[in-house]
């Protein structure tokens, strides 16, 4: 990925709708989720949904497919992680550091 590729990805996650159905996608896994269910899961009514859908679309963030006469959304793994990747780029001087080499820890109880 590069900065032409990652600005558009960005963009279009940019926006609270956005990130949530894109969150949500993440969350259905390869399976994804019909527009319908995504719709009902958020409370979006059907045409802001198709608009947030096809600007996550466009962006190369999601894919489409029909099943039957439902279509159905995914989230595209490939580009997530090639964003991550491109976010993370020479961290650190490209050695290992901060949250990149370990597992992020659950926060510490209080007291």
């Amino acid at each position: 990925m590069n900065t032409n590729d990652a600005v558009p990805a960005l963009a279009a996650i940019a926006q609270e709708h956005r990130l949530a159905i894109y969150r949500l996608l993440v969350q259905a896994g390869p399976e994804g989720m019909a527009a319908g269910a995504i719709a009902d899961a958020l409370g979006l009514p059907p045409s802001s949904l198709s608009f947030h859908l096809a600007h996550l679309n466009r962006a190369g963030m999601i894919a489409q497919r029909r099943e039957s006469r439902s279509l159905i959304y995914t989230a595209d793994f490939e580009r997530m992680n090639a964003l991550v990747g491109f976010l993370t780029d020479k961290c650190c001087g490209g050695q290992p550091c901060g949250p990149l080499a370990q597992p992020a820890s659950p926060p510490a109880k209080r007291a």
